[in-house]
């Protein structure tokens, strides 16, 4: 199929900024979602459907065997009530998740329409639940019943172009509550404050020993009832992680063991997401096809450990690979960008991954 690439580029521009300019926080994606799948059907793609927990698939070639799956996630960092306005800039496109992961969605079915003659099954799938604390909840669901057997999975973040990652970061995060008696600030001076506790225990949790390919971070905290009262309650919340299973479940262990509490004083935990860490061989022939494909776009690779919906492939053994579609910063902030010159490069790059990938397993 010949297919005009100039065409195709200023389409995943047009849908780039359709998406952005329609909000999805996590767990509110049902707006995006029903866009995609018009967008999806009006391309042709057969077995077009919303799953039941939000998720929009596709089949975008038929074929035998196990399916190569082509993933981005519908969902973004921004509630509602951030202006969700999109402005292009000298080559550039401007504007909250334009780029995390806007791009990336628009550029799955654009992707499709260059793959060259195969007969390996491919499906695009766009996600809920991959942000914060959607917990991969979209994937996670998508690969507990998948519409198709999956032999290898992509996941598209569109500001990640030149990155084949190959390790999946997991996280423990927890939200850890203490509880205490409280009292007067002079009076009961002596009495245990949740706000020390809370304190101690995020002071002790920062210089908790640990392994190389692991952080820790308090992101929030709060509590107390005055500023002349011992706190009677307060809180934070703790991110754990680490690109290695074992090194996590080190990491949450730790936790577990430093949340000891000394009566009056209570300490309870919540938990608030769980991202399984894991990888594939450097080796294998889905990284080796995804390298490949920069390699013909000249485009230098990386490899970074990265936290996104290919986690939920490592965790289930699937062969897994993340990429991107072009470059830019500032994800996560209103101020995202992204190159639109690049675009074109990594769509190829994209569909040229499914080629040699098929390639390699002849």
């Amino acid at each position: 199929m010949n297919v005009d690439i100039d065409v195709t580029v200023e389409l995943v521009v047009r849908r780039t900024i359709a998406l952005s300019e329609v909000p999805a926080p996590t767990g509110a994606e049902a707006e995006r979602a029903e866009l995609v799948r018009s967008w999806w059907a009006q391309d042709g793609h057969e077995e077009v459907r919303l799953d039941d927990v939000g998720n929009v698939w596709a089949r975008a070639r038929d074929g035998v065997g196990t399916a190569i799956l082509l993933c981005a996630h519908l969902d973004t960092v921004f509630d509602a009530g951030v202006p969700h306005t999109v402005r292009t800039d000298d080559g550039s496109l401007h504007g909250p998740s334009v780029g995390d992961d806007s791009v990336g969605v628009a550029a799955l079915s654009a992707a499709a329409s260059l793959l060259g003659p195969g007969s390996m099954p491919v499906w695009l799938l766009a996600t809920v639940g991959e942000e914060g604390l959607g917990n991969l909840r979209g994937v996670t669901a998508a690969l507990e019943a998948p519409a198709v057997d999956v032999g290898a999975f992509v996941a598209v973040e569109g500001n990640y172009l030149g990155r084949v990652s190959t390790t999946g970061v997991g996280s423990r995060r927890r939200r850890v509550r203490v509880g205490g008696p409280g009292g007067h600030a002079w009076e009961a001076a002596g009495a245990p404050s949740a706000i020390h506790r809370a304190a101690e225990l995020v002071v002790q949790i920062e210089a908790m020993p640990r392994a190389r390919g692991t952080s820790v971070n308090v992101g929030r905290i709060g509590g107390g009832e005055g500023i002349n009262m011992r706190a009677r309650e307060a809180w934070f919340e703790v991110d754990l992680r680490a690109d290695d299973p074992a090194a996590l479940e080190a990491l949450a262990r730790s936790l577990d063991a430093m949340l000891m509490a000394e009566e009056p004083l209570r300490i309870e935990q919540e938990a608030l997401g769980d991202r399984p860490a894991g990888h594939v061989d450097p080796a294998h022939d889905l990284v080796r096809a995804a390298l490949d494909a920069l390699g013909e776009a000249k485009i230098q690779a990386t490899s970074p450990a990265t936290s996104t919906d290919a986690n939920a492939a490592h965790a289930r053994g699937i062969p897994a690979v993340a990429v991107g579609i072009t470059t830019g910063s500032g994800e996560h902030t209103p101020q995202e960008w992204i190159d639109l010159g690049p675009i074109a490069g990594g769509v190829r790059a994209l569909a040229r991954t499914v080629d040699r990938y098929e390639e390699r397993c002849a």
